[in-house]
C-alpha cells in the first residue's frame, strides 16, 4: 500500500506525476489561497508525508494530530513556519530547499535596495496618476547608491551574493555575522563590524539573518536610533526580525530615511498595517525567490526528497 502525501498548494502536474507512482497524492486545489486550518488538521491526521510552503504554520497542535506523519518537505530555505523541535521529538523528518535561490534572492535584495533608494514606486505612481506635470529641479529625487556604504547583517550565501553585486557599484561593504569570515574579507575586501558600528556607519542596512529566537526583534528602537538619519533599512529575510512598531516610529519621525520590506511579521500583511500608510516605505509580497526558474528548482528539490523517502533512501537537505 502506498503512503499518503498531502500537498498544501496546487503544484504543476508535470512535477507531481512522478510522485503519483510512489504515493497516494492529495492536493489543495489553489495556488494562492492557504489550506484552511480545519482542512489541514483533517488531512495531516492520515498523511505520511506533507509538502508545505512558507505560509503553512505547522505547530504543536498540528503535529499532535499527525500520528502517521513521517516527513515534511518545506518549499523554502527558512523553516520557522515549522516547529522543528516538536517534529524532531516525534521522529518526523523536515527538509528545505537551500542553495537554488541564492542568486535570485540576492537580485531581489539589490533591486529592492535600488527601488527604495530612488523611490521608484512613488515615481511610477505619480506618472500613472497624472501627477507628473513638469520637470522639477528636486522632483522625484532619491539618494545615491554608487560609492555608499552597505551594511549586511548575516553573511551567508545570499549575503555574499549581494556583496558581489555591491562591489559593482563601488560600495564599501561592512558585515555582521555570528562568526567572522576572514577568507571572505580577503577575497572581497569587506570589513567585519560589531552591530552598533555597522548601524552607525552604513547608508544601507540589509537584513539577511535567518529567523530564530536569537534574531527575533534584533532590530528594535535602540538599533534604529543608532542608524544615520539618511540611512535606509532593507529586509528580505523574515518578518519578526525587525520590530515593526519601532520601525514605524523611526520612519514616521524621520529618524531614518526609508525602508524596503519584502517580509512582514504577519503575512499576507493586513492592508491597515501602519507601515503601509507611510510614503517612505517600499513594500513587496515576499517575492525573494520569485522567478520561474528558481521556484521550479525549489519544487524539484522537494520532489527529490519525497522520492528518496518513499524508496527508503536518505532525503536531501534534511534539517532534522
Amino acid at each position: 500500500m502506498k503512503p499518503t502525501l498531502y500537498i498544501c498548494r496546487e503544484m504543476p502536474e508535470e512535477l507531481i506525476a512522478p510522485l503519483r507512482e510512489l504515493y497516494e497524492v492529495e492536493m489543495w486545489q489553489s495556488t494562492s489561497e492557504a489550506v484552511p486550518r480545519d482542512v489541514l488538521l483533517q488531512k495531516i491526521a492520515t498523511a505520511n508525508a506533507l509538502w508545505t510552503v512558507i505560509s503553512d504554520q505547522i505547530n504543536e497542535e498540528l503535529l499532535e494530530a499527525a500520528s502517521h506523519l513521517k516527513i515534511i518537505v518545506n518549499m523554502a530555505v527558512g523553516y520557522n513556519n515549522i516547529d522543528v523541535e516538536a517534529a524532531k521529538a516525534r521522529g518526523i523528518i523536515v527538509t528545505n530547499t537551500p542553495d537554488v535561490l541564492t542568486e535570485t534572492t540576492a537580485d531581489l535584495a539589490f533591486a529592492l535596495l535600488m527601488a527604495t533608494a530612488r523611490d521608484l514606486i512613488e515615481a511610477e505612481n505619480a506618472l500613472r496618476e497624472g501627477r507628473w506635470t513638469s520637470w522639477e529641479p528636486l522632483g522625484f529625487t532619491g539618494v545615491d547608491i554608487y560609492g555608499s556604504t552597505l551594511g549586511i547583517i548575516g553573511m551567508g550565501r545570499i549575503g555574499e551574493a549581494v556583496m558581489r553585486r555591491a562591489k559593482g557599484f563601488d560600495m564599501k561593504v561592512l558585515y555582521h555575522n555570528r562568526s567572522r569570515k576572514q577568507e571572505t574579507e580577503e577575497m572581497y575586501g569587506c570589513q567585519y563590524a560589531e552591530l552598533p558600528e555597522l548601524l552607525a556607519q552604513s547608508d544601507f542596512v540589509l537584513i539577511l539573518v535567518p529567523y530564530s529566537e536569537e534574531t527575533k526583534g534584533l532590530i528594535g528602537a535602540k538599533e534604529l536610533a543608532q542608524m544615520k538619519e539618511t540611512a535606509i533599512l532593507i529586509n528580505v529575510a523574515r518578518g519578526g526580525i525587525v520590530d515593526e512598531e519601532a520601525l514605524f516610529q523611526a520612519l514616521h519621525t524621520k529618524k531614518i530615511h526609508a525602508a524596503g520590506l519584502d517580509v512582514f511579521e504577519t503575512e499576507p500583511v493586513p492592508l491597515d498595517h501602519p507601515l503601509l500608510t507611510l510614503p517612505n516605505v517600499t513594500v513587496l509580497p515576499h517575492i525573494g525567490s520569485a522567478t520561474v526558474q528558481t521556484r521550479l528548482a525549489m519544487m524539484k528539490l522537494n520532489v527529490q526528497a519525497l522520492q528518496a523517502w518513499a524508496k527508503g533512501e536518505e532525503p536531501n537537505n534534511r534539517v532534522t
